[in-house]
């Protein structure tokens, strides 16, 4: 069996972090890939340190013949028997051909991009409802997960980051971008004298949110810290995940707080609200609610025997569902079904 998996995408973020993870993941089982990225993309410089042969191409958005070609040209030579790509614009530089094209959905998106596909994926099972209602059948929907790394890291030292060692310490990773709400967060940090917060991530709302912390007066408080490739060590480091997102198909930071074993606080959009049972693997809250937030985060720190429930509910979660193991397998049998579907 081979695979040719396509992504398009630019900026640091879950679904780059999610095809990154994925690849990798059926690299190692043994599956026969070859990637397709977008030139400068974050992804391809992990996918070559694992020794993955990547081609990056330009996928821009108007009149990039180019692109088109070199994908038609690859495809010739590589002979897939199966072509996944990853979200709009990669599904709508795929051309047809001779092998079995799958869509990748990390969110509602609309169906123009997928008219050459003959399946598509999608994270979430309302991902796939959302699918149907779109004109797809249900035979020709899967809910593919993705996963997290449960290998642990040692904690960074606090000091790295100007933060004293017994405060309650924050997590928020997140790109700077209005959707995750990061905004609410820092208003709830006001009400919070205790508590400090690290943002890992980078995006457009950089200064916005570094000028915001400046006017709520948290500059003593609050650290940006970049994009950063050590998840595993900040959520070693942290004593509570926050996830405040205004908008958020599913949210690969959730596995990572259940598989690192830190108690998760996030606002109820699409993908925390489908995942998380409240006060059972975590705690949630309504979206832009400055107060609630800041009642969530209060209890956490307050109350020892509601973190460790946290905790051991996030993890019976991530192992149900949420494993390299699992996700790993899931796909390698749907490849098999639908390769076996399509045989005369």
């Amino acid at each position: 069996m081979k695979v040719l998996q396509v992504m398009a995408g630019r900026h640091h973020g879950g679904a780059e972090t999610a095809f990154v993870d994925t690849v990798i993941a059926l690299y190692k089982s043994g599956l026969q890939q070859e990637i397709i990225v977008r030139k400068n993309a974050a992804c391809s410089e992990l996918l070559k340190s694992h020794n993955i042969p990547v081609l990056e191409l330009s996928f821009r958005k108007f009149m990039d013949f180019t692109t088109r070609k070199l994908i038609s040209s690859k495809i010739k030579q590589f002979k897939p028997d199966i072509v996944q790509t990853w979200m709009n614009r990669a599904s709508s530089f795929c051309p047809v051909g001779e092998f079995i094209h799958i869509g990748w959905f990390g969110g509602y998106y609309q169906a123009k991009n997928y008219k050459n596909c003959q399946y598509l994926v999608g994270v979430t099972p309302d991902i796939c409802r959302h699918q149907q209602t779109i004109g797809w059948p249900k035979s020709k929907v899967k809910v593919l997960r993705t996963f997290s790394h449960q290998k642990r890291s040692p904690p960074l030292e606090r000091e790295l980051f100007k933060t004293p060692k017994n405060a309650p310490l924050l997590l928020a990773l997140a790109r700077l971008h209005s959707k995750k709400g990061l905004d609410v967060l820092l208003k709830a940090i006001v009400q919070i004298p205790e508590a400090y917060l690290w943002i890992a991530g980078d995006g457009p709302l950089e200064l916005q949110l570094k000028e915001l912390t400046n006017t709520l007066g948290l500059n003593e408080r609050v650290r940006f810290l970049g994009w950063r490739n050590d998840r595993a060590a900040l959520l070693a480091t942290a004593d509570i995940c926050v996830f405040p997102s205004r908008y958020e198909p599913f949210g690969t930071v959730m596995a990572e707080a259940w598989a690192h074993q830190i108690p998760l606080i996030a606002a109820a959009s699409q993908g925390p609200k489908a995942h998380i049972i409240h006060e059972v693997n975590g705690i949630l809250t309504a979206i832009d609610d400055v107060a609630g937030l800041t009642t969530a985060i209060q209890r956490v720190i307050n109350q020892p025997e509601l973190k460790a429930r946290l905790v051991q509910g996030g993890l019976e979660t991530f192992n149900k569902d949420f494993t390299e193991q699992a996700v790993v397998n899931s796909y390698k049998i749907f490849y098999q079904q639908i390769l076996d579907h399509s045989c005369p």
